[in-house]
């Protein structure tokens, strides 16, 4: 269908323990109040299509499909996903027959033929950055959930994504487990946000970039003093901007991924 406003897209920001979307037109307006639905576990892929096509149904009909997922997305197809394979949730036991079943699971293709409607599906960080990067020099963009996601771009243009938020940090503890909403919980607001300037500190040499989005709904967290030793080229940006991000993302890189 055609609009005097563009395209309608619903984007859906899946994250580990809910799942936001919304309907936006070019201009990046919302059509309707944005929602939110637990993320239901176990998950397999068919459960994740049929919850999506649920959302569609109860907000305005869109003519595209943004989707970003926690995990290494390459055109569409997951190639791995933290929190979806394991019984119920992030910490949780993995189940061996959810790995197998989001192995290679082509997520676009499965979206596109239960919507009708063309499909992108990329990681979430990416779909957050589409939403917030400006387009100059390298910029990082971290988002602060129940682990840590990343995406950089160079130039406005996607790199390929690294999963360093697999890395450990220290001990055998990844970035995702060191700074993920468990241990905010643990830690406090105050030494969580003291572990993410560390974090930052420690990053900063390797990517060397021009600026950094923190984004995702914890980084509302981070105490005014971190806020103030982060330095100016680092921004935090609203956990909204991944639903923006959902348009962006077609203008970005929609015909290769769609």
């Amino acid at each position: 269908m055609a609009h005097n406003h563009g395209p309608l897209t619903l984007t859906v920001d899946c994250g580990g323990g809910g799942l936001k979307a919304a309907v936006l037109d070019d201009a990046g307006t919302q059509h309707a109040p944005a929602t939110r639905v637990p993320t239901s576990y176990p998950l397999p892929p068919a459960l994740l299509v049929r919850t999506i096509v649920e959302i569609a149904a109860s907000l305005p009909a869109a003519d595209r499909l943004s989707v970003g997922l926690p995990g290494m997305i390459r055109r569409g197809v997951v190639v791995a996903t933290p929190h979806y394979v394991t019984v119920d949730g992030p910490r949780t036991r993995v189940d061996p027959r959810l790995v197998q079943a989001w192995d290679g699971h082509d997520l676009r293709a499965a979206l596109a033929d239960a919507t009708g409607l063309p499909t992108l599906v990329v990681n979430d960080a990416e779909l957050h950055g589409a939403g917030v990067v400006a387009g100059v020099g390298l910029e990082l963009v971290l988002t602060l959930g129940t682990g840590l996601g990343s995406a950089h771009f160079d130039g406005g243009v996607l790199a390929p994504h690294l999963e360093f938020s697999h890395a450990p940090v220290r001990r055998g503890t990844t970035y995702d487990q060191y700074l993920g909403e468990q241990e905010r919980r643990r830690l406090g607001d105050g030494l969580w946000s003291r572990r993410v300037l560390r974090a930052v500190e420690g990053l900063a040499p390797v990517f060397r970039w021009d600026r950094l989005h923190l984004g995702g709904g914890n980084a509302r967290r981070l105490t005014p003093t971190v806020l103030e030793r982060l330095g100016p080229e680092v921004v935090v940006v609203p956990n909204s901007a991944a639903l923006v991000g959902g348009v962006r993302a077609w203008q970005l890189w929609g015909s290769a991924g769609a």
